[in-house]
């Protein structure tokens, strides 16, 4: 199994995190408040500097109201 960070797949995940960030209307700095995380959380995470953990990615998905299990979903191809 070829290594994820930074894949095409893995792209697509942190690029579906960010327009969902922005679709709803949030900045970085927000989202960060909404999760008690320092801003650049967000950004090292949306830059592909730091890996999520499954926790983590549930609870960002819980702060943008967003179902996680179709963001799974959309990268299984």
């Amino acid at each position: 199994m070829p290594k994820s960070l930074r894949s095409p797949r893995h792209q697509r995940f942190l690029a579906r995190l960010v327009l969902l960030r922005k679709a709803k209307g949030l900045t970085q700095k927000q989202l960060a408040d909404k999760l008690g995380r320092p801003q650049s959380f967000v950004a090292k995470y949306e830059g592909g500097e730091r890996r999520l953990d499954v926790i983590e990615f549930l609870d960002i998905t819980a702060a943008l109201d967003a179902d996680p299990c179709e963001i799974l979903s959309s990268l299984r191809s």
